[in-house]
């Protein structure tokens, strides 16, 4: 594991996110609708006396809330992944915030796909016998997709290391 790469021109660059696909004022708008259809809704209970219903309405919207919430604090995860000079770095940033750098020397890079079934793979990248896992937020053909985009640029770049 090491720090950030000198200044190189940048000759590939990907950042990698999860995807969210509802935005945060959507969801908060959604959350809006439903807490009030949970409101009228206890409230019809509670007139007709099924007054414990109205708790379970609270903790359906309460869990609900909490779901996304975490779903959204998984969504900052980032990787940046850098080919620059001699060196492919790659950068992590965690859900808390933590980041780790580690660099690999491009020209001995293998870039290996190991795909255990259809709808699932593992993207690893290899070097002088460390490997490290990119994209696991990714679905297995964004995965894919990055590891043809990865093996074509680093190709490029044998080809030219300029």
């Amino acid at each position: 594991m090491d720090g950030p790469a000198a200044a190189s021109p940048v000759f590939w660059r990907k950042v990698l996110r999860p995807h969210r696909s509802l935005p945060p004022r959507a969801f908060h708008q959604m959350m809006a609708v439903l807490a009030g259809i949970s409101f009228l809704s206890s409230l019809y209970f509670l007139h007709i006396g099924a007054w414990p219903v109205g708790g379970f309405f609270g903790l359906d919207i309460g869990l609900l809330y909490l779901a996304f919430r975490l779903s959204y604090r998984s969504g900052r995860q980032v990787e940046t992944i850098e080919l620059a000079g001699p060196d492919l770095t790659v950068e992590k940033i965690g859900i808390r915030g933590e980041q780790r750098f580690w660099r690999f020397q491009a020209y001995w890079l293998r870039v290996r796909l190991i795909e255990a079934e259809a709808t699932a793979n593992r993207l690893l990248l290899s070097s002088h016998g460390r490997s490290l896992s990119i994209g696991g937020f990714l679905n297995a053909d964004e995965r894919r997709d990055l590891a043809g985009e990865l093996e074509d640029a680093l190709g490029r770049w044998r080809a030219d290391p300029g």
